[in-house]
């Protein structure tokens, strides 16, 4: 994998065999850049990547100087992998990387977010209670976006706070924002 614009530009990873995570891929990851960078400006805000794994989009927006990262996975190999990555890339000083489930994180968390992205397993069933707990728990400041990464098969243009669809080949995400904006 690769860091694709920015500070960190080119700079690679390798995950190891049999990681517990699958990776944003590079062309779905560009087209959502784009997409973010053409309509918000990404300096200095305070980013939430539930279900990181690799730590693939906390990178990308490291690299773009996005401000404050914060990293949620509960599985130990990826909080593990992030750490490390983040500690080789010298960024490890603006990122916090929390092992936890990230519903109980949603729940008990005091912070509100300008981006909050979700890339949770495409087999997983809880993509709904990630939009509802998010905007129950008023997570997202003014004018933020919540992101949540599925597969074509998952259907959430039905929930309340909906936006819009990008389908970036498989990779598809949905937006969501304050209805009231």
């Amino acid at each position: 994998m690769r860091i694709i614009r920015g500070e960190l530009k080119s700079r690679r990873f390798s995950i190891p065999k049999n990681f517990p995570s699958r990776p944003t891929t590079d062309f779905a990851k560009e087209g959502l850049f784009n997409l973010l960078e053409n309509k918000y400006s990404l300096y200095d805000l305070d980013i939430l990547d539930l279900c990181a794994g690799t730590g693939n989009i906390s990178f990308e927006f490291m690299s773009r100087e996005a401000g404050r990262v914060t990293s949620v996975d509960k599985e130990y190999n990826c909080i593990k992998f992030i750490r490390n990555t983040a500690s080789e890339f010298k960024i490890d000083g603006n990122m916090e990387i929390v092992k936890m489930d990230i519903i109980q994180y949603l729940k008990k968390t005091n912070k509100t977010f300008d981006i909050i992205f979700s890339d949770p397993p495409y087999d997983v069933k809880f993509h709904e209670q990630i939009e509802q707990v998010v905007f129950e728990r008023n997570l997202l400041r003014k004018n933020g976006v919540l992101i949540i990464e599925h597969s074509k098969y998952t259907k959430l243009e039905g929930l309340p706070h909906f936006d819009n669809l990008r389908p970036y080949g498989n990779v598809h995400f949905s937006f969501f924002k304050n209805i009231e904006e």
